[in-house]
């Protein structure tokens, strides 16, 4: 039974499908936008995560650590994380929880266990379990197993995906999916590659082919102010939603900057020209265009 890396499990959450669910962040994602609200789910791999505001400055971590990982830097410490192999030995003397491991090994069993913590809570709301991440198309095998197991126990299941996948791998899972939350970013492929890294066209026609297949779809459109929400961008993402059958409604994401810390604390570089959020007015304006072309169009998830 194989393994697999989750960054979070996100328990009555009400944004990520129908109903009262539990949400299952999976780590690893091909896609790397730079606008990303959950930046520790980019990696694949486990990753240290260093909060300042927490940090006392007491320098018991640099003591303990046995790899020479980390060190002083003026007022705070800093990790190299080319000498760090995770071992965890400053976590257990850091007791203002300053620094965090982001990801953990799970068996498919341990998320079940999770999953079926709050059966009561789908059962009475029609909620279920959502899987999301990063990619959770990039853990297949894992996913697929858990898949299995929560169809057994007829769980709902809505799997949220950027599309960056083979056809194969829908295949595999849309057995087991009732509902796929879906992004759309860009239409613009060589603006979609430059700002993501990936193009386009591999998830427009992944969203093509599950409508065609009569999957039920709630496409998730981000609204990210001088990025992709330039007339052009809206027209066209709205008439190519329009135009595919399947579609339950469209839910518009305003951008937030919450991120901005998470990249700090990762010690990732970020871009400090995405800072704006859109507001109450320019929300409803945008729902408005996607609604005049037949769309149901809600603001949030």
């Amino acid at each position: 039974m194989p393994e697999g890396v989750i960054f979070d499990i996100k328990r009555y959450a009400i944004h990520d499908g129908p109903g009262i669910r539990t949400t299952i962040f999976f780590k690893g994602c091909p896609l790397h936008c730079p606008w990303c609200h959950n930046p520790e789910g980019i990696k694949m791999e486990r990753e240290l995560i260093f909060w300042e505001d927490r940090c006392i400055s007491c320098g018991d971590c640099v003591e303990v650590c046995p790899t020479g990982a980390i060190s002083m830097n003026g007022k705070f410490p800093e990790i190299d994380a080319n000498k760090c192999d995770l071992c965890g030995e400053c976590l257990k003397v850091c007791h203002p929880e300053a620094i965090e491991i982001v990801g953990r090994k799970y068996t498919v069993e341990e998320v079940m266990q999770e999953i079926e913590r709050d059966l009561i809570f789908y059962d009475e709301s029609g909620g279920g379990v959502t899987f999301s991440g990063g990619e959770p198309l990039m853990q297949l095998n894992f996913l697929l197993e858990i898949l299995k197991k929560c169809r057994e126990r007829y769980i709902h299941i809505a799997l949220d995906t950027t599309g960056y996948t083979g056809k194969e791998a829908l295949d595999r899972v849309s057995e087991f999916v009732d509902l796929f939350l879906y992004d759309i970013k860009l239409m613009d492929n060589k603006k979609h590659r430059t700002l993501t890294g990936v193009p386009n066209e591999p998830i427009l026609e992944n969203l093509r082919y599950l409508s065609k297949k009569g999957k039920k779809i709630n496409v998730r459109f981000p609204v990210i102010p001088g990025i992709n929400d330039d007339r052009k961008n809206l027209e066209e993402t709205a008439r190519f939603i329009a135009s595919l059958p399947e579609i339950e409604y469209v839910s518009l994401l305003p951008y937030h900057n919450s991120w901005i810390n998470k990249f700090k604390r990762l010690d990732r570089p970020w871009k400090p020209y995405l800072v704006a959020t859109p507001g109450e007015e320019k929300m409803e304006e945008i729902k408005h265009k996607f609604e005049k072309y037949g769309l149901r169009v809600k603001i949030g998830g």
